[in-house]
């Protein structure tokens, strides 16, 4: 299902993802390009492309098994078509919490 992020990488970037198994991603033009960010538990891996700046997808830190993928970069897909898109909590994610 679509959804937005309001941790402080996400909400800035403005994106709508949807997830997919890492299996079923194939970049098909431009993976030459892309470049890797990481921060903070260095879990989640997000990848842009370094010609033009678009976040394309990221390999998730809620389960590591599944891409996020920007429905903008999906061709045929048009991220207004989607309506009314539900934020899911990333300020407070579970990996950012202290063990106890």
């Amino acid at each position: 299902s679509a959804r937005r992020c309001d941790c402080s990488y996400c909400a800035r970037r403005g994106a709508i993802a949807v997830s997919a198994p890492l299996e079923a991603l194939k970049v098909v033009r431009g993976a030459d390009t892309l470049t890797l960010y990481q921060w903070g538990t260095m879990t989640a891996r997000h990848w842009f492309c370094s010609v033009c700046g678009i976040y394309t997808h990221h390999q998730r830190r809620s389960n590591p098994n599944e891409y996020g993928v920007n429905v903008a970069n999906i061709e045929g897909m048009n991220p207004r078509d989607l309506g009314e898109v539900p934020w899911t909590d990333g300020i407070n994610h579970p990996s950012d919490r202290a063990k106890t």
